[in-house]
Protein backbone atom coordinates (compact mmCIF):
# COMPACT_ATOMS: atom_id res chain seq x y z
CA UNK A 1 0.00 0.00 0.00
CA UNK A 2 1.14 3.52 -0.77
CA UNK A 3 1.84 5.92 2.11
CA UNK A 4 -0.51 8.79 2.91
CA UNK A 5 1.97 11.40 1.62
CA UNK A 6 2.34 9.64 -1.75
CA UNK A 7 -1.46 9.48 -2.16
CA UNK A 8 -1.82 13.12 -1.04
CA UNK A 9 0.85 14.26 -3.52
CA UNK A 10 -0.78 12.26 -6.34
CA UNK A 11 -4.20 13.76 -5.58
CA UNK A 12 -2.70 17.26 -5.55
CA UNK A 13 -1.02 16.68 -8.92
CA UNK A 14 -4.46 15.70 -10.27
CA UNK A 15 -6.15 18.93 -9.18
CA UNK A 16 -7.40 18.12 -5.67
CA UNK A 17 -6.68 20.34 -2.67
CA UNK A 18 -7.58 20.04 1.03
CA UNK A 19 -11.06 21.42 1.67
CA UNK A 20 -12.06 21.12 -2.01
CA UNK A 21 -15.83 21.06 -2.55
CA UNK A 22 -17.52 21.55 -5.92
CA UNK A 23 -20.73 22.47 -4.04
CA UNK A 24 -23.98 22.72 -5.97
CA UNK A 25 -22.33 21.24 -9.06
CA UNK A 26 -21.90 17.97 -7.16
CA UNK A 27 -25.57 17.98 -6.21
CA UNK A 28 -26.55 18.61 -9.84
CA UNK A 29 -24.40 15.68 -11.05
CA UNK A 30 -25.96 13.42 -8.42
CA UNK A 31 -29.49 14.46 -9.39
CA UNK A 32 -28.78 13.81 -13.09
CA UNK A 33 -27.67 10.29 -12.15
CA UNK A 34 -30.67 9.73 -9.86
CA UNK A 35 -33.06 10.78 -12.64
CA UNK A 36 -31.28 8.45 -15.08
CA UNK A 37 -31.69 5.47 -12.71
CA UNK A 38 -35.38 6.34 -12.35
CA UNK A 39 -35.67 6.44 -16.16
CA UNK A 40 -34.12 2.97 -16.19
CA UNK A 41 -36.76 1.89 -13.62
CA UNK A 42 -34.04 0.88 -11.15
CA UNK A 43 -33.80 3.95 -8.89
CA UNK A 44 -30.67 4.41 -6.81
CA UNK A 45 -30.41 6.47 -3.62
CA UNK A 46 -27.32 8.63 -3.14
CA UNK A 47 -25.54 7.45 0.01
CA UNK A 48 -23.82 10.10 2.18
CA UNK A 49 -20.33 8.59 1.64
CA UNK A 50 -20.76 8.85 -2.16
CA UNK A 51 -22.18 12.39 -1.92
CA UNK A 52 -19.20 13.49 0.19
CA UNK A 53 -16.76 11.85 -2.25
CA UNK A 54 -18.37 13.58 -5.26
CA UNK A 55 -18.28 16.94 -3.45
CA UNK A 56 -14.58 16.45 -2.65
CA UNK A 57 -13.28 14.89 -5.88
CA UNK A 58 -16.04 15.59 -8.42
CA UNK A 59 -14.99 16.36 -12.01
CA UNK A 60 -11.37 15.36 -11.38
CA UNK A 61 -9.53 12.96 -13.66
CA UNK A 62 -7.23 11.02 -11.33
CA UNK A 63 -4.60 9.73 -13.74
CA UNK A 64 -2.66 6.60 -12.89
CA UNK A 65 0.88 7.64 -11.91
CA UNK A 66 2.66 5.12 -14.17
CA UNK A 67 0.16 3.80 -16.76
CA UNK A 68 -0.61 6.40 -19.45
CA UNK A 69 -4.28 6.72 -20.41
CA UNK A 70 -5.58 4.99 -17.28
CA UNK A 71 -7.52 7.13 -14.83
CA UNK A 72 -10.46 7.34 -12.48
CA UNK A 73 -12.88 10.04 -13.63
CA UNK A 74 -15.08 11.33 -10.81
CA UNK A 75 -18.25 12.02 -12.76
CA UNK A 76 -21.27 10.01 -11.59
CA UNK A 77 -23.36 10.86 -14.66
CA UNK A 78 -21.34 8.54 -16.91
CA UNK A 79 -22.73 5.04 -17.29
CA UNK A 80 -24.45 2.82 -19.78
CA UNK A 81 -28.05 1.89 -20.44
CA UNK A 82 -29.15 -0.80 -18.02
CA UNK A 83 -26.35 -0.15 -15.54
CA UNK A 84 -28.74 0.84 -12.74
CA UNK A 85 -30.18 -2.68 -12.57
CA UNK A 86 -26.65 -4.12 -12.40
CA UNK A 87 -25.75 -1.68 -9.63
CA UNK A 88 -28.91 -2.61 -7.70
CA UNK A 89 -28.09 -6.30 -8.10
CA UNK A 90 -24.61 -5.71 -6.66
CA UNK A 91 -26.12 -3.70 -3.79
CA UNK A 92 -28.57 -6.50 -3.05
CA UNK A 93 -25.73 -9.01 -2.82
CA UNK A 94 -23.73 -6.71 -0.56
CA UNK A 95 -26.76 -5.95 1.61
CA UNK A 96 -26.15 -2.19 1.45
CA UNK A 97 -27.10 0.80 -0.68
CA UNK A 98 -24.48 1.71 -3.27
CA UNK A 99 -24.13 4.72 -5.59
CA UNK A 100 -21.94 5.51 -8.63
CA UNK A 101 -19.20 8.12 -8.23
CA UNK A 102 -17.52 7.86 -11.64
CA UNK A 103 -15.74 5.43 -13.94
CA UNK A 104 -12.32 4.09 -14.84
CA UNK A 105 -11.00 4.85 -18.30
CA UNK A 106 -9.28 1.58 -19.20
CA UNK A 107 -12.49 -0.42 -19.69
CA UNK A 108 -15.24 2.04 -18.72
CA UNK A 109 -16.09 0.22 -15.49
CA UNK A 110 -18.30 2.09 -13.02
CA UNK A 111 -16.83 3.14 -9.67
CA UNK A 112 -19.20 2.89 -6.70
CA UNK A 113 -19.29 3.75 -3.00
CA UNK A 114 -21.53 1.97 -0.51
CA UNK A 115 -23.23 3.39 2.57
CA UNK A 116 -20.30 2.32 4.78
CA UNK A 117 -17.76 4.13 2.56
CA UNK A 118 -16.38 1.02 0.84
CA UNK A 119 -15.37 1.25 -2.83
CA UNK A 120 -16.45 -1.13 -5.59
CA UNK A 121 -15.95 -1.44 -9.35
CA UNK A 122 -18.67 -2.72 -11.66
CA UNK A 123 -16.91 -4.17 -14.69
CA UNK A 124 -18.42 -6.07 -17.62
CA UNK A 125 -16.95 -9.21 -16.00
CA UNK A 126 -18.65 -8.57 -12.65
CA UNK A 127 -18.29 -6.60 -9.44
CA UNK A 128 -15.00 -6.05 -7.64
CA UNK A 129 -14.07 -4.75 -4.21
CA UNK A 130 -11.69 -1.78 -4.31
CA UNK A 131 -11.14 -1.34 -0.57
CA UNK A 132 -12.49 -0.10 2.73
CA UNK A 133 -12.19 3.67 2.16
CA UNK A 134 -10.97 6.25 -0.34
CA UNK A 135 -7.35 6.27 0.86
CA UNK A 136 -7.09 2.48 0.55
CA UNK A 137 -8.86 2.54 -2.85
CA UNK A 138 -6.54 5.28 -4.17
CA UNK A 139 -3.50 3.43 -2.85
CA UNK A 140 -4.65 0.17 -4.47
CA UNK A 141 -5.26 1.94 -7.79
CA UNK A 142 -1.83 3.60 -7.72
CA UNK A 143 -0.13 0.31 -6.89
CA UNK A 144 -1.95 -1.74 -9.51
CA UNK A 145 -3.17 -4.28 -6.95
CA UNK A 146 -5.62 -6.92 -8.24
CA UNK A 147 -9.19 -6.42 -7.03
CA UNK A 148 -10.96 -9.24 -5.17
CA UNK A 149 -14.37 -10.34 -6.40
CA UNK A 150 -17.22 -8.39 -4.75
CA UNK A 151 -19.02 -11.68 -4.14
CA UNK A 152 -16.47 -12.33 -1.40
CA UNK A 153 -18.21 -9.49 0.47
CA UNK A 154 -21.82 -10.58 -0.07
CA UNK A 155 -24.02 -10.99 2.99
Amino acid sequence: MMGHQLVHDWLTRNGWSPGRDIGEHADELIQVRVRDTERQEAPLTPVPAAVRFIHTYGLLTLSHPTVPGVAWVVKPTVGYDGDAASIRELALGLGVEIFPIGYETSEQGILLVDETGRFFHLHHTGGYYLRENEFDAFSRFMGGVTDPDAEDFFV
